[in-house]
């Protein structure tokens, strides 16, 4: 793999937690390091990181307070 990969991979704790949970993507990363933006957004996709995620998270939280609230009246 390459270094510059490594770096990457090490520097990110989501990157290498999701790589020792789907250990398939360390042959895949060793021959083609091209297929790194497609482990990425798996990665962003499996632990809610995408930015319609975030929005759908706040928009609950949102929701939550606002029950909340209104159970309080």
């Amino acid at each position: 793999m390459a270094l510059e990969l490594q770096f990457k991979i090490k520097n990110n704790p989501n990157y290498l937690k999701y790589l020792r949970e789907n250990s398939y993507w360390y042959k895949l990363l060793n021959r083609d390091m091209n297929l790194f933006p497609k482990f990425e957004e798996e990665v962003k996709e499996q632990y809610g990181l995408r930015p319609a995620d975030r929005i759908t998270k706040a928009l609950e939280t949102f929701e939550m307070v606002q029950n909340l609230l209104a159970s309080l009246k």
